[in-house]
């Protein structure tokens, strides 16, 4: 896969509105990445999809990579059209109607790639954005994009396929998932 190109925009995903700077913050102690100096978080505009979603929703994400087994994506993909698919347990579905979520825009400039696969960049400097959209309709802004949106009782079945696959994949806030049942 090539490296991802530097993108025209990146964004950060927020329930918090009229944030005018962005201050480096250290990650969480069990962010998968684990950089040990404070940083502003964004997201390239081609997996924003995984964060239109409340802040604490738990969600499997997962596309298909050029180098994926063809079986992996005929098994987790299916006969879906679309390019990335994002799983939400059911139980969360009243929140994502009911969250207002707002998408802080920034230039590029002073942010590195620390994660291709999830276009994570991040900035150890202070960020002011460029802009700012308020997004109402959460289910509305998924269905625009390249994105299938899949509702279950239980996150851990998918989590478990798409850990063992050769799918590109992000696992987000399982903390909040339901119990894994034995």
């Amino acid at each position: 896969m090539p490296p991802e190109p530097v993108p025209e925009r990146l964004y950060h995903v927020s329930d918090r509105p009229g944030i005018p700077i962005f201050e480096p913050r250290p990650a969480a102690p069990d962010h998968p990445l684990n950089l040990a100096r404070p940083v502003v978080w964004a997201v390239g505009e081609r997996l924003l999809h995984n964060f239109l979603l409340p802040r604490d929703c738990p969600r499997v994400t997962f596309y298909a990579r050029p180098d994926s087994d063809p079986a992996d994506v005929e098994k987790l993909m299916g006969i879906t059209a679309a390019h990335y698919v994002v799983a939400i347990e059911s139980g969360w579905l009243e929140a994502v109607r009911a969250t207002t979520l707002h998408l802080y825009e920034f230039s590029p400039t002073g942010f590195e790639l620390v994660d291709e696969g999830a276009a994570y960049f991040v900035s150890e400097a202070a960020v002011s954005p460029l802009s700012v959209h308020r997004i109402d309709d959460l289910l509305g802004e998924l269905a625009r994009r390249d994105v299938e949106l899949r509702l279950t009782p239980s996150l851990w079945p998918l989590r478990d396929a798409v850990l063992a696959s050769s799918l590109q994949y992000s696992f987000i806030r399982m903390r909040n998932a339901r119990a894994k049942e034995e």
